[in-house]
């Protein structure tokens, strides 16, 4: 019962508005960056996931050349 009452004094009504209204900002701003970004990212990082998969096989044949060592 203690704890409730530090929440209920910690969490008042505003803060909880405020909150909701700031995650929910920054989540709406987050999705309009990344789709305003997503065009250019096409066009400057293509055959990045190639590079990603090359780099993970480099990486999976020196941690099974450590292992078997």
């Amino acid at each position: 019962m203690f704890k409730l009452q530090i929440c209920t004094r910690m969490f008042t009504t505003g803060r909880i508005i405020f909150a909701l209204v700031f995650a929910v900002s920054f989540l709406g701003y987050l999705v309009w960056a990344y789709r305003k970004d997503a065009k250019l990212s096409k066009k400057y990082y293509k055959g990045a996931g190639f590079i990603l998969l090359i780099l993970i096989g480099i990486w999976l044949l020196f941690y099974g050349f450590v292992r078997l060592t």
